[in-house]
């Protein structure tokens, strides 16, 4: 286990542990950001599939998708602030991908929010992949604390 006092204060561990809340926050703080957390994911998940079918002139452009990564990304960073397990902290991107399950399927009147096309494997390849990148990284590196 790395703790804070094994490493230098200018190496990336001390710095990406800065972000932690204090340990004595209250427990409803904490739980009222995880739920503000799932509900953003929800959020971006909708802007993002509203936004998909984007077109500049007769160019398609998937803007949205392209930042569906960075976006997710952040999310579990900041799911990050308030636990320390690793399995938690991708409970914002569960939410996201059930969120985009719902949208790829149809609806009571047969409408389709996501087509069959290679922009909806974008925004999924972007939506998850880069959050699970970012995880693999914080996990082999041993920058999560085993609890």
């Amino acid at each position: 286990m790395v703790t804070d006092s094994d490493q230098p204060a200018g190496t990336p561990t001390a710095v990406l542990r800065s972000v932690r809340l204090p340990a004595g926050l209250d427990p409803v703080l904490s739980g009222l950001i995880v739920v503000a957390l799932l509900a953003d994911a929800l959020i971006t998940l909708a802007l993002e599939v509203l936004f998909l079918p984007l077109y500049i002139g007769t160019l398609a452009f998937p803007v949205a998708a392209l930042l569906a990564a960075p976006i997710n990304v952040a999310l579990v960073y900041g799911m990050e602030s308030v636990t320390d397990r690793l399995g938690f902290t991708f409970a914002p991107i569960v939410v996201w991908v059930f969120g985009f399950l719902v949208a790829s399927s149809r609806g009571p009147g047969g409408d389709v929010l996501l087509g069959s096309d290679g922009r909806t494997l974008l925004l999924l390849a972007c939506g998850v992949l880069a959050p699970l990148a970012y995880l693999y990284y914080r996990a082999n590196f041993g920058l999560f604390r085993s609890s």
